[in-house]
């Protein structure tokens, strides 16, 4: 499992280092084999190891191509999708395509989300966390039933 936020560099081939803490458990469980991503909604990627994201192959495949809403979603997804595999010393090269669409440039934020990375525009990372702050402070908003008995 997958968490917190790290700074990291991208070098200049566009790779980045995975940390030390997250290099033997994806050695163990995917062999170093990640899949990369765009996020449909932020400005950020998705990094995924291999077992997971075959997870979101299989759902991806149980849409329909008939459905422009499914088609898309599968188009966005897969399409973008770009195999990735650390090397012996932990980094991942990320293609342009993906660096392009994420913004990345030296600095960058890698987030732990549970099963899976979200990589992050270190700059766009912290401005999504001042935006999400505000929005809990000012309380406006509408909880969903999934949250309104989630408590810490």
């Amino acid at each position: 499992m997958f968490r917190g936020a790290t700074t990291l560099s991208l070098d200049s081939k566009g790779r980045l280092a995975i940390p030390a803490k997250y290099r033997h458990a994806l050695s163990l469980d995917c062999e170093g084999k990640m899949v990369c991503t765009i996020d449909i909604k932020q400005p950020c990627l998705l990094l995924y190891p291999l077992p997971e994201w075959q997870i979101i192959e299989q759902k991806l495949t149980r849409l329909s191509s008939m459905n422009p809403a499914e088609r898309r979603l599968q188009r966005l997804l897969l399409g973008h999708a770009d195999d990735c595999e650390m090397d012996k010393n932990g980094r991942l090269l990320l293609s342009a395509p993906l660096r392009q669409h994420a913004g990345l440039e030296k600095k960058l934020m890698l987030v732990g989300q549970l099963n899976k990375f979200e990589v992050w525009n270190e700059d766009a990372w912290h401005e999504q966390v001042a935006q999400d702050m505000d929005v809990e402070r000012e309380g406006d908003f509408t909880l969903n039933e999934r949250l309104e008995d989630f408590s810490l």
